[in-house]
């Protein structure tokens, strides 16, 4: 199993905060890799939030490729983190040359486009960095959006955190994911690293996707170029939610039906029967086959936590008004909001749906069984 451990707050918060949480939860993990999620950053990232921010780790002839192409396109660097680190990596981490964090200004002619027009081409250029690195394995690029950063790395998670001090003031975010992997493969490749992103969607995964090939094949056939990638059977869950809320135009309650659709006997008594009737029908290749714990971040900052039907992998979600976290632990809660009333810790069941809004004041339960919120 993997270990996962979000957390949402009003004060920007160092990417420690999660790293050690993981860290307290080491027996899930073999510390065979870590992935970051960086939101709603804090620091030198805060006055631009609309600045697309690419991650990624590159070689020396890498980096210089992705100024090629970068200047080409008309991107001009506004901030830069470069992360050097001593030539010695700890016991089973990789030598690498650079980690950079680079927000730019968009090309002038960008200026007359739509948002959704920008986001589409924000993920092209992604995608063919990314097919440029993988053909010549000198670029890994994670995330290219505006508000997010994406770190992962081989080797145990606070080996890692501590070789590329991320402890650094340039790092803070108010919303933070980080997954602790157990190597379930027989190569570790980066990309199949938790969490993954697609187009503002994020989502980390604690279980065993054995309905993997059919979801991949459906989404791969909707003609969408981010519908791509899969080095990791978890990836679906991410892609499944943008097409849920991009495509169908539902909301996160719409999601969870999706992913795993209420019994026969539930769905004749459901106050909108018909509708999630037809949603099972026509999404029955996106049903999903567990354990899974899912834990996700939409775009407009809410972070959730759900389960599939089996309900095999833990999951608890606590705080208080202005923190919330989300824990496969609750030694991770423990850890990171030790001052919380523990009575009304939440560890969600497989209808259940918990979620923590960008007002970050509660934690809101949806259930399964609920009527379905008014469609926009």
């Amino acid at each position: 199993m993997c270990r996962l451990f979000a957390i949402t707050s009003k004060e920007p918060l160092s990417p420690m905060v999660a790293i050690e949480a993981l860290d307290v939860m080491r027996e899930g993990h073999d510390g065979s890799g870590v992935g970051l999620f960086l939101r709603d950053l804090g620091g030198p990232f805060e006055e631009m939030k609309d600045a697309p921010i690419l991650s990624g780790i590159f070689t020396e002839e890498g980096l210089k490729r992705l100024d090629r192409v970068m200047m080409d396109l008309g991107f001009m660097t506004k901030y830069k983190l470069t992360i050097k680190v001593p030539k010695a990596p700890p016991p089973g981490v990789p030598k690498r040359d650079f980690y950079l964090i680079r927000a730019y200004e968009y090309p002038e002619e960008w200026d007359s486009l739509t948002e959704t027009e920008r986001h589409r081409k924000l993920l092209h250029i992604r995608l063919k960095l990314r097919r440029m690195g993988e053909k010549k394995g000198d670029m890994i690029v994670f995330s290219f959006w505006p508000d997010v950063i994406m770190i992962k790395e081989i080797g145990d998670p606070l080996q890692v955190a501590t070789h590329l001090k991320l402890d650094r003031k340039e790092l803070k975010a108010r919303i933070i994911m980080a997954q602790g992997r157990q190597n379930t493969n027989y190569a570790i490749n980066l990309y199949a690293c938790h969490p993954f992103f697609l187009e503002g969607f994020s989502t980390m995964t604690n279980g065993e996707n054995t309905a993997f090939v059919p979801i991949k094949e459906y989404l791969s056939s909707r003609g969408f170029e981010g519908y791509t990638g899969y080095q990791s059977d978890s990836e679906v869950f991410t892609h499944i939610l943008h097409y849920t809320l991009s495509n169908l135009g539902l909301g996160l309650e719409g999601y969870k039906h999706v992913i795993t659709p209420l019994g026969d006997d539930d769905l004749r008594a459901h106050p909108n029967a018909p509708l999630l009737k037809a949603l099972k029908q026509s999404c029955r290749q996106m049903i999903i086959d567990g354990p899974n714990c899912v834990i996700g971040s939409l775009v407009d900052h809410s972070l959730f936590m759900v389960q599939d039907r089996k309900k095999l992998r833990p999951g608890v979600v606590g705080g208080k008004p202005g923190v919330f976290a989300f824990s496969s632990e609750i030694c991770g809660l423990d850890a990171a909001i030790p001052d919380r009333d523990k009575t009304k810790d939440f560890q969600p069941m497989y209808l259940d749906t918990a979620i923590v809004g960008a007002d970050r004041q509660e934690v809101k339960i949806c259930r399964q069984t609920d009527p379905l919120p008014p469609l926009h």
